[in-house]
């Protein structure tokens, strides 16, 4: 199989501000807190990670995104070396790593920002911005500016400006060549100049052929972002959604539909071949533990993540159940986190990523619907070596799916034979990978 290693690999996210317990806003003080993130990569090798993204390290204001300095590693996380020893750390245990990327935005303390402000029209950098000195804004700057939305602490940049584009493409060069990085996540991508996003794809795939370039999208056609001329993925906010609330409204309907409409094998599926980043949580929305009604389907959410068409991505904590609710400036999303630790969800996910490691039709074959109910289902994926069936039932109760099937196969979470005699029976709230 000749995929890039990203279809391949199962993700690991970290937010690291929160993850080593840094202050929310930047008190300029250096303390080496990504240094605690190395006692992580045991376990993460443990589990089978392929590559960890970590959401923004560099020197920013408070939560990372309003950036100061791209070159500079946040104080608050310790400095440049910390950061290059990290990353040769996990790529001597087989780990790459990717870096989030805010090429959208930026601090209000942006040097070249300060400078706008400072020197108005003279400023050489009047525009690296979408500046209006005809109007005002809340800080009585007496001037605007374009923002994200709505946020007049995020500045706006221009990526039309060529001075700006070149500047963030040596950005990009500067990560890998201090610090080896395999890949970027383009923070808000659905923002992002189209043209950028051309232009940073032929950059970036020139300084490494597989670099890996991941887009933060929302909703619409990922066709106008996923394609050889920009992102090789893109968040998979559309299935994201389907799968709790599929668990939560106990209508498997819902997320099957999603998982057609978007790779089956009909002509109008819309990503047929595409692989889509997958996700049950993030840094920005509820742990999926506090967002399920029923806790004990946490296994069987799990079950449908590693096995749905696309790439697996994790997120730190939430392997062994961890809660966290939206508010409190997302403190609750993401939390401090002392070491990792292991239990019998953490082993449920292990033994998937294993699965999928070992089965080349979970990482590029097709899909089809094979049987479904409201709370049942079994979906197939299938390529030229192996046809793998992954059967779900969140009922309390059992169910028997028949399928039009009479043969021996292997179910993959117990390593068992299982004959197969036109049904498949689930046990309540349980889950089966058949293989054959």
């Amino acid at each position: 199989m000749n995929e890039p290693w990203y279809n391949k690999s199962v993700f690991y996210q970290i937010y690291p501000l929160g993850a080593t317990g840094a202050p929310y806003e930047n008190d300029h003080q250096e303390v080496h807190r990504l240094l605690q993130l190395e006692e992580w990569i045991p376990n993460l090798k443990k589990l089978g990670i392929d590559c960890i993204l970590l959401n923004p390290v560099f020197d920013s204001t408070s939560h990372g995104y309003d950036t100061i300095d791209y070159k500079k590693v946040d104080p608050r996380l310790g400095d440049n070396a910390d950061l290059s020893h990290y990353v040769s750390l996990c790529h001597k245990k087989g780990m790459r790593v990717i870096l989030d990327s805010v090429f959208n935005h930026v601090g209000r303390e942006f040097p070249p920002f300060l400078d706008v402000l400072k020197n108005r029209e003279a400023s050489k950098y009047l525009n690296w911005f979408h500046i209006d000195m005809n109007q005002n804004n809340s800080y009585d700057d007496h001037l605007s500016y374009l923002d994200w939305e709505g946020n007049s602490n995020l500045v706006k940049l221009n990526l039309k400006n060529p001075e700006v584009k070149n500047y963030l493409f040596d950005v990009v060069k500067f990560w890998v060549d201090t610090f080896d990085i395999d890949g970027l996540r383009l923070d808000v991508a659905y923002c992002l100049d189209p043209d950028f996003l051309k232009e940073l794809h032929t950059f970036a795939k020139s300084l490494k052929p597989d670099f890996f370039l991941l887009g933060e999208t929302l909703h619409g056609d990922y066709n106008q972002w996923v394609n050889e001329q920009m992102l090789d993925s893109c968040t998979n906010y559309e299935c994201y959604k389907g799968l709790y609330s599929s668990f939560n409204t106990r209508n498997f309907f819902e997320i099957l539909y999603s998982f057609n409409r978007q790779f089956g094998n009909e002509q109008w599926c819309l990503y047929k071949g595409k692989h889509l980043f997958n996700f049950v949580d993030n840094h920005d929305v509820e742990r999926i533990a506090s967002i399920l009604d029923v806790k004990a389907n946490l296994p069987l959410i799990y079950t449908m993540l590693f096995t749905m068409p696309g790439i697996p991505c994790l997120y730190y904590g939430s392997e062994w159940g961890i809660e966290g609710k939206k508010g409190n400036m997302d403190r609750d999303i993401r939390p401090n986190i002392e070491s990792l630790k292991w239990n019998t969800l953490t082993d449920r996910i292990q033994k998937l990523i294993e699965i999928h490691h070992d089965h080349s039709a979970l990482i590029d074959g097709d899909y089809s619907q094979i049987a479904l109910t409201n709370t049942a289902c079994i979906y197939q994926r299938k390529n030229a070596e192996e046809t793998i069936w992954c059967c779900i039932n969140l009922d309390e109760n059992p169910v028997d799916l028949p399928v039009n099937v009479d043969q021996n196969m292997e179910e993959l979470l117990s390593n068992e034979k299982e004959k197969i005699e036109n049904t498949v029976h689930l046990g309540p709230q349980s889950a089966k990978v058949l293989l054959f």
